[in-house]
């Protein structure tokens, strides 16, 4: 009997942390500033960065996500993105960015 609740106590301990474990994921979006937020702006998002306002990612739902390291965005502001990292409860951890590169439109 003490086999069986010690198993129970091990097989819950790791089904938490598997549902609380972060997500690595790729997501496209545009790089902003967290005063503008969706209304993504180049000019507007560079100068708030030079005045020390965060980055934040904004996906393609127009969902604003705070970024862990807005570091990692810098030079990509009001860009189109698509980074990888790790989403934790809302919070992106950006592992790597690239620019997106939009296809012109056949006419």
């Amino acid at each position: 009997m003490r086999m069986i609740l010690i198993t129970g106590a091990v097989v819950l301990v790791l089904s938490v942390a598997a549902i609380t474990a972060e997500t690595k994921t790729t997501l496209d979006g545009w790089v902003s500033d967290a005063n503008c937020g969706a209304m993504v702006n180049a000019t507007c998002a560079k100068e708030c960065a030079r005045d020390g306002v965060k980055l934040v990612f904004v996906n393609s739902d127009r969902e604003v996500l705070h970024v862990a390291n807005p570091d990692a965005l810098k030079g990509y502001e009001g860009e189109h993105v698509e980074v990888e990292g790790k989403l934790d409860n809302g919070l992106l951890t950006v592992s790597s960015v690239k620019t997106v590169v939009e296809k012109p439109d056949k006419k």
